[in-house]
């Protein structure tokens, strides 16, 4: 069968499908059970016959989102926090998965700005960071703790204020999307031009791994936290810009409120990344190497694996469940 003759026989079914995601049209979650099967099905021909075209990148959101709303309707009660955590986000996270690409892209893209800057411009850091921040650092250099700011404040105190100021950051992140992804860029570009040139003032002082110890115990969740936060942002601004087959208005509701779902999931991470700079990161002097060490590649890799394994798991998961009620 023709793509066109395809579409033309199942738009009005596809139609059906976008009214009861959308709470035009109230199913059941049987029905919804149902309409999920028979998308699946169009879905798996059209990935069979068509596999380059729009309609399966279509058909996909829409499956995504049906599955999501059958979580939603089910008659038994679920802990609404964790069916968040385990199946809604991990799935946004695979349909989405191109954005976070493009944002680890353009991330290790500007760090790496950020450190030729600080390379060929002896003036850049002092620039991006301010004087009295690098003279302080300076100080603490040659008193044998690069860190030493971290060890400034009560516990509580900065486990707090760095906390709101991080989801304050995280916030600009995706909020800014709402520009069309330009303000996103900016305050993303912002930060991790910060942090290249950040870290080669370290490398340039000759106490690189020093610093890599103290500012990474809670920077690993906090930088990627942000890389997903500026996606979310990407993924705002796109649903304006290219609303596909969905009017614009309809394109931005879809696109806000996925979007915002993968920005709630960044706070738990956020949260978890002052609390480590707060009580955890002042230590990091007199701690073993093998402890930082630990915390850091611990930290990293429980992020990485939610925000970058952990959906294809639970997307493999979800698509086998046709197979199994039939």
């Amino acid at each position: 069968m023709r793509e066109i003759a395809f579409i033309k026989q199942n738009k009005e079914k596809w139609l059906e499908f976008e009214l009861a995601i959308f709470g035009k049209a109230k199913k059941n979650p049987d029905e919804l059970a149902n309409l999920y099967i028979q998308l699946m099905n169009d879905l798996s021909y059209a990935q069979t016959y068509y596999p380059k075209s729009k309609t399966v990148v279509y058909l996909n959101h829409l499956a995504s989102q049906i599955y999501q709303k059958i979580y939603k309707t089910k008659r038994t009660e679920k802990n609404r926090i964790v069916e968040f955590f385990k199946i809604e986000v991990p799935l946004l996270l695979f349909e989405y998965k191109r954005y976070l690409m493009y944002a680890f892209i353009l991330f290790f893209a500007t760090v790496a700005m950020g450190v030729v800057s600080a390379r060929y411009d002896q003036n850049f850091v002092r620039l991006i960071l301010g004087d009295d921040y690098v003279n302080m650092t300076l100080e603490n250099i040659k008193k044998g703790n690069p860190v030493a700011v971290y060890q400034s404040g009560s516990n509580w105190g900065s486990f707090i204020g760095i906390t709101m100021n991080n989801l304050y950051v995280g916030a600009r992140c995706y909020m800014y999307g709402i520009f069309a992804g330009v303000g996103t860029f900016y305050v993303f570009l912002q930060n991790s031009l910060m942090l290249g040139s950040f870290q080669y003032f370290f490398y340039e002082q000759n106490v690189f791994w020093e610093s890599v110890r103290g500012i990474w115990i809670h920077g690993a969740m906090e930088i990627f936290g942000i890389v997903i936060e500026s996606a979310a942002g990407f993924i705002l601004g796109a649903s304006i810009l290219f609303p596909k087959t969905f009017s614009r208005m309809n394109s931005f509701k879809i696109g806000f409120k996925n979007s915002f779902k993968i920005f709630l999931s960044t706070f738990p991470f956020t949260i978890g990344a002052g609390f480590l700079e707060g009580f955890i990161t002042r230590y990091s002097i007199d701690m073993p190497i093998w402890l930082s060490s630990f915390i850091i590649l611990f930290t990293l890799g429980i992020i990485s694996f939610y925000y970058l394994v952990y959906p294809s798991i639970v997307y493999k998961k979800v698509h086998k469940l046709p197979a199994k009620q039939n």
